[in-house]
């Protein structure tokens, strides 16, 4: 067989990903918020893009419309006759009424009044330390140990090092540090867990031996519910055991998280979901997005009775296109979220009348096939996006959900089944709890079959204790 090189022309076909097709499966894909800010950076890089305000010239015109229904004399006679009302009754002793300071008068805020930043740890730290009778050499030291904190009120440096750092003796440093521990919050400078446990202890003045004993001694089998073997070893009876363990869970282990970047972040709903007259209505959440438009100034440029050069006509056309292309796309994310959220309403009607426990298992290949798009399609459509119901607001990825057969042939979703195993624990006897198995037998005889491995699976991902660690003596 001969080898060698050839030409051959053939003719094939292939799915080429062109700039408007990105532009358009990335606005898909956007929330409302990401794509604000997408169609911000498009209006600094598309001079053809112009922002549409509607506000401004619906204003421009009730103004005008105003100004033609006053009469010509109304406004003079006006100017004439008006009198400063309250300047006029300033003086009101000739009155016999006694002057009153307008309390209900609305004051004015200026922009640092909506301007808030949470203490940080350090800051609140030094700010006791400033006040503590450490001076000199001890405030420095008491700095460079809060410096050194981590973000739960740990000190993950030994005193040995601190010293050697800072070319003092030991003794020192543990002096300036249990100053610290004494600062709020409680158990702040600790180095491990059973010494900021028992820092809060001292602190709140707890008087409780076996307490104590169960920090230095039974933290590992108090987390694996242990109960029973902690009170055979201190000769005492497990009710005490619990009662000391419930006041451990009081106590707080990472002092410092209060201190932390704990900002409120809120979720702009996507979609939203409004029942009126026994129907849902659907409202797609676009009133933070700015609307855009094409600049006409630039129509000039493209018309063939004016002498542009070609590169002028190139670059206009080509941003003329990118402004239309995108303006387009904006426009089919709508139309795309509108049917998505048309489809879930139809499917998961029972979910959004009753509740999580009527939450139906759907997945992208039925809505798909139902709104004519591509599973693809849809899933960019749902991703990183919420929607706000009358139980709530959920990510739209929250209604595809697996699920388990029941013996009526139709299945359950997993979110249903967790549902009912909170309700079940929750109905449970605490001195005598159910097991995975038992549970397990309690959801055949609902008619739903699932394996006590699942119990287990489904009760870790709620955060649910074993049955060592539920029960109650």
């Amino acid at each position: 067989m001969r080898m060698g090189y050839g030409l051959n022309v053939e003719q094939t076909q292939k799915l080429i990903m062109t700039p408007e097709l990105r532009q358009a499966i990335t606005v898909l894909q956007l929330s409302a918020l990401e794509l604000s800010m997408y169609i911000e950076q498009q209006l600094e890089e598309n001079p053809l893009l112009e922002l549409r305000e509607d506000e401004t010239e619906r204003g421009e015109e009730v103004g005008v419309a105003v100004e033609q229904y006053m009469p010509e004399n109304e406004d003079a006679d006006r100017k004439e006759y008006d009198l400063d009302w309250e300047e006029y009754f300033q003086d009101s002793s000739d009155l016999g009424v006694v002057r009153q300071e307008r309390i209900q008068e609305q004051e004015e805020y200026s922009y640092e009044n909506f301007l808030s930043q949470s203490m940080t740890l350090s800051e609140h730290l030094l700010f006791q330390l400033n006040l503590s009778p450490c001076k000199g050499v001890d405030r420095l030291i008491g700095e460079y140990i809060i410096g050194n904190l981590d973000e739960h009120g740990y000190l993950r440096m030994s005193l040995e090092e601190v010293a050697s750092r800072l070319g003092v003796s030991e003794s020192r440093v543990a002096r300036v540090l249990n100053v610290i521990q004494g600062f709020d919050p409680p158990g702040v400078g600790a180095r491990n867990l059973e010494e900021c446990l028992l820092i809060q202890v001292k602190q709140l003045g707890i008087k409780d031996i076996v307490l104590e004993r169960l920090i230095k001694d039974y933290l590992v089998d108090l987390s694996k519910g242990r109960l029973n073997r902690i009170a055979q070893e201190l000769g005492i009876s497990v009710q005490d055991v619990q009662r000391s363990a419930d006041l451990l869970k009081t106590l707080d282990p990472k002092p410092g998280r209060n201190y932390s970047d704990n900002s409120a972040r809120y979720i702009v709903p996507d979609v939203i979901l409004e029942k009126v007259d026994g129907e849902y209505v659907i409202l797609v959440n676009d009133v933070a997005i700015p609307r855009i438009t094409i600049n006409s100034t630039y129509r000039s440029v493209l018309s063939k009775d004016k002498n542009h050069d070609s590169r002028t006509r190139r670059f206009v056309e080509s941003k003329l296109n990118a402004a239309a292309w995108l303006i387009r796309s904006i426009e089919q994310r709508r139309l795309t979220l509108y049917k998505v959220a048309s489809c879930l309403v139809e499917l998961q009607r029972d979910f959004l009348d009753n509740g999580v426990k009527y939450l139906k298992p759907l997945n992208l290949k039925k809505v798909a096939g139902m709104v004519g798009l591509h599973e693809s399609t849809v899933s960019r459509a749902t991703s990183n996006k919420y929607i706000q119901t009358p139980q709530g607001v959920f990510e739209m990825k929250y209604f595809f959900s697996t699920g388990l057969s029941n013996s009526t042939g139709n299945a359950t979703s997993a979110e249903s089944i967790k549902k009912m195993l909170q309700e079940i624990i929750a109905r449970e006897d605490s001195r005598s709890p159910l097991n995975d198995q038992q549970i397990s037998d309690l959801f055949r005889m609902r008619g739903i079959s699932i394996s006590r491995r699942t119990v287990a699976k489904y009760r870790d991902e709620l955060g649910i204790a074993a049955i060592r660690k539920r029960k109650r003596y």
